[in-house]
């Protein structure tokens, strides 16, 4: 093809898609199955009254995603890495080890949930009337992903993902259509005070952890340097941030209001995803539901793609290397995260408490993971002249005190419990 020749529709496609890849994984890895979780409960509990806290976590974790990822730009080296050379070996290894540790514990509730919804959602068409069993589905799903792991290469990453992505939002904003509550409803949200209940708090910090988690901006620090970016893409990473910052309020609201639409008005709570599968289909009918369900196992397998790529990327980014996902050892690990996720369907646990304490704990790691960063963006002698400005020291750090408050309210709701 010529220089001159103008390049097709689906050309145009593949090349956007690929130039915001880091954006694709973020919302593929944040708006999963915990989220779906967060938002559907607080939405049937709450209505849209915590519309706020999710908008700010939204507003933040795009400034945090600017910060980290310039930090990259300018420096070429990734967040773990800059960690241990800077701060030392033992500061690299805690946020690494906190990290893998979270996601271990994340990809265990999320596989169940999937398998769980699965089950609930094909009951009707099975003959025992008892639905697909977890153990089936775990492995039918775990071959899926790992067969799509094993193509190695980035970019075709980005594209599974973005079938993924592409899939969760129309399934979610379809049906948050055709449940949706009144428009003064979701408007009053953004405007009303934090219930002061435990149970709030513990969704709040559980949506933030989901949200602004520390391990999307570490994550995100290893892509752009696997895409070769510098200085020269900074518009490019700003537009690729704003645009995921943007689809994961959108998607995380759709859920939220779907919720507040069907549940809170009849003033049922959700304590989980399948409690809503099962609670939607007298207020929407059995086709709404089975675009939700849709839309949940996207969500599902969009979060347990990325989780099963985690572990290596961490440490290659604590390396200092470009993660090489066609390596024996890294296959083996991802095997190892894929067997972890059969833990609930053969030994039992409650899927949804185990999918909140992780984003609880990640939630805890967060401010530590925002302050050492926030050090080095200060530090002339690492960045240069692209230290942060006054404007921005004092956005980061009323982040950092917000990441650091909704920490303490997460550990309150879970002593509680």
């Amino acid at each position: 093809m010529s220089n001159s020749e103008p390049l097709s529709f689906m050309k145009k496609v593949q090349l956007f898609v690929l130039s915001i890849g880091p954006g694709l994984f973020i919302i593929g890895y944040n708006i999963g199955t915990g989220s779906v979780t967060s938002m559907a409960s607080t939405g049937a509990e709450y209505g849209m009254t915590l519309t706020l806290p999710l908008l700010l976590s939204c507003i933040f974790t795009y400034i945090l995603i600017v910060v980290f990822g310039k930090y990259t730009l300018v420096t070429g080296d990734t967040v773990i890495f800059s960690y241990k050379k800077h701060f030392g070996k033992s500061a690299g290894l805690f946020v690494l080890v906190a990290l893998i540790f979270t996601e271990a514990v994340g990809s265990v509730g999320v596989m169940a949930i999937v398998t769980q919804v699965t089950q609930e959602w094909t009951r009707p068409l099975t003959e025992s009337g008892n639905g697909i069993d977890p153990l089936y589905s775990t492995f039918g799903y775990g071959v899926i992903l790992y067969a799509l792991l094993w193509n190695g290469k980035q970019n075709f990453f980005e594209k599974v993902l973005a079938v993924f992505v592409g899939v969760m939002g129309l399934s979610f904003l379809v049906t948050m259509f055709m449940v949706i509550p009144e428009p003064a409803q979701v408007i009053s949200g953004v405007f009303s005070g934090i219930p002061n209940e435990t149970g709030a708090f513990l969704l709040v910090a559980s949506m933030v952890g989901t949200t602004m988690g520390a391990v999307i901006y570490v994550v995100r620090s290893v892509l752009i340097k696997g895409k070769g970016w510098g200085m020269e893409q900074l518009p490019l990473e700003k537009r690729d941030a704003k645009i995921s910052a943007v689809i994961m309020f959108v998607l995380s609201i759709s859920v939220m209001a779907a919720a507040a639409g069907t549940m809170y008005q009849e003033g049922i709570k959700v304590d989980n995803a399948i409690d809503m599968v099962k609670l939607l289909e007298p207020f929407a009918g059995r086709f709404a539901i089975t675009i939700f369900v849709g839309g949940i196992l996207a969500a599902g397998l969009s979060s347990l793609f990325p989780h099963i790529m985690l572990a290596p990327m961490l440490l290659a980014d604590y390396k200092g290397e470009n993660p090489d996902f066609q390596s024996k050892t890294n296959r083996l690990i991802s095997l190892g995260i894929i067997l972890l996720s059969f833990t609930v369907p053969l030994f039992g646990g409650r899927p949804v408490f185990i999918m909140i304490l992780s984003q609880v704990f990640i939630a805890t790691v967060t401010p530590i993971v925002i302050l050492l960063m926030f050090i080095l963006m200060n530090k002339k002698q690492v960045v240069g002249e692209h230290t942060l400005s006054p404007i921005k020291n004092l956005l980061v750090g009323l982040i950092l005190i917000f990441s650091i408050i909704m920490a303490v309210l997460g550990l309150i709701g879970i002593f509680s419990l």
